[in-house]
């Protein structure tokens, strides 16, 4: 029997992909679990197997096209199926459908009859009404199947979501822009999966998210130093080279991942039906790659020494900058860390990654005059700011945060006990 290939949602937010290479050829003969193609996500590349054996009729999915998640972009025929089948098969389009929802079976009904239009107030079950807000769907929108036209799970799953914007509007149309600037000043760089979501997120976080914003200074020179002592004795491995160098910001994720559960109420995420009281401490951190940045996590940092941090980071990073991040890399996180001191930023305001309600920007240490005993001695001073979530965190929670993270900072031994 014939297997469909569908192009599979790797990532939640997940809406289109892009086959980058395909490492069959059509009417090539493949074997269940050898690689078909790989797929580029704004996120990661992913190699997608054959779920079965046979010959490939490859549909139209051409390399660097993008397509919506459920094209079926090949059918795969076993052996012995009617050679006039492949030569005819086409490949389905996209179902344009939401992910998979399972409806429970006191949820299921009878098909939809005309008679249950609804009239007056949306008529719609708990669950559904759940569902629908997670997949951005209308009520309004849906005809119920339900008793006197009330919308159940089953109505939302085979609702069409609506149509999302390529990107983030801007204000004014492409052209009425360009035509700000002299003809041939300027060229066109398409913009890729990557920019796209980062511009559709961090807008929908500005627009949806009501941020405060929350400021510090931390005297670090006790924790250069703690850092230096701790980077000699590290152990070499067998290049001679050490096992692990910490960098300030392997203490800062540290930190942070502390005063979260030193303040528990600021390790939160909201929710419409109810704020995610979280018991780990998962910390995003943003990383740099060409064309944009991905925020790996690092979970549990609470109960990992920074030794662990540091090695689990760079491995990350290095993922991150050969597009080989995996969802369970980069998804969730209870808050994130921004850090843009290597590069002389002295301060700065971080726009909050949703689901999390917390961001740390960070700054770089600068070597300042502070008073001490009323006499000006020379530290090293490192700013940063808290961006909340006004939703979930309020001022005193975010301040004691913010005050629990400095403490940390200012006084690193305390993050070894």
């Amino acid at each position: 029997m014939a297997v469909e290939v569908i192009l599979p949602r790797v990532d939640m937010d997940m809406t289109t992909g892009t086959i980058s290479v395909w490492h069959v050829k059509d009417g090539d003969r493949v074997k269940k679990g050898q690689a078909l193609f790989d797929i580029e996500t704004d996120k990661a590349a992913m190699e997608i197997e054959s779920p079965g054996d046979g010959l490939i009729k490859i549909g139209n999915a051409p390399e660097k096209a993008v397509v919506p998640i459920g094209t079926v972009v090949a059918v795969i025929f076993a052996a012995g199926e009617d050679a006039q089948a492949f030569a005819t098969a086409t490949p389905s389009t996209p179902t344009a459908l939401p992910a998979k929802v399972d409806v429970p079976l006191a949820e299921k009904t009878d098909s939809y009859h005309p008679e249950n239009v609804r009239s007056g107030p949306v008529r719609a079950t708990p669950l559904a009404r759940r569902l629908a807000r997670q997949a951005g769907v209308k009520l309004e929108s849906i005809a119920g199947s339900g008793p006197r036209g009330r919308i159940v799970a089953a109505d939302v799953a085979t609702a069409k979501p609506p149509k999302l914007p390529a990107s983030a509007p801007s204000g004014l149309e492409s052209s009425a822009i360009q035509a700000l600037y002299p003809p041939g000043s300027f060229e066109v760089k398409p913009l890729d999966g990557m920019r796209r979501t980062i511009a559709q997120r961090l807008t929908q976080s500005k627009q949806t998210i009501p941020h405060f914003y929350l400021s510090a200074s931390c005297v670090i020179d006790e924790l250069l130093a703690v850092r230096e002592r701790l980077n000699g004795h590290a152990p070499k491995v067998a290049d001679k080279s050490p096992l692990w160098k910490l960098s300030v910001n392997d203490f800062i994720i540290k930190g942070m991942a502390i005063a979260l559960q030193r303040v528990p109420s600021a390790n939160v995420t909201y929710t419409d039906d109810g704020i995610l009281q979280h018991r780990a401490s998962d910390v995003g951190v943003a990383v740099s790659v060409e064309g944009g940045l991905f925020t790996p996590v690092i979970r549990s940092a609470e109960a990992k020494s920074l030794s662990a941090i540091s090695i689990e980071m760079k491995s990350l990073a290095a993922k991150a900058r050969e597009r080989k991040l995996q969802p369970a890399d980069y998804q969730g996180g209870t808050t994130a860390v921004s850090n843009l001191g290597m590069y002389g930023v002295e301060q700065f305001n971080a726009i909050i990654n949703p689901p999390q309600a917390t961001i740390l920007a960070v700054g770089a240490g600068v070597e300042t005059f502070v008073p001490v005993n009323r006499q000006p001695v020379l530290k090293t001073v490192m700013k940063i700011t808290l961006s909340c979530d006004h939703r979930a965190v309020d001022g005193a929670v975010g301040a004691e945060l913010l005050a629990a993270f400095k403490a940390l900072i200012e006084d690193p031994a305390m993050m070894l006990v």
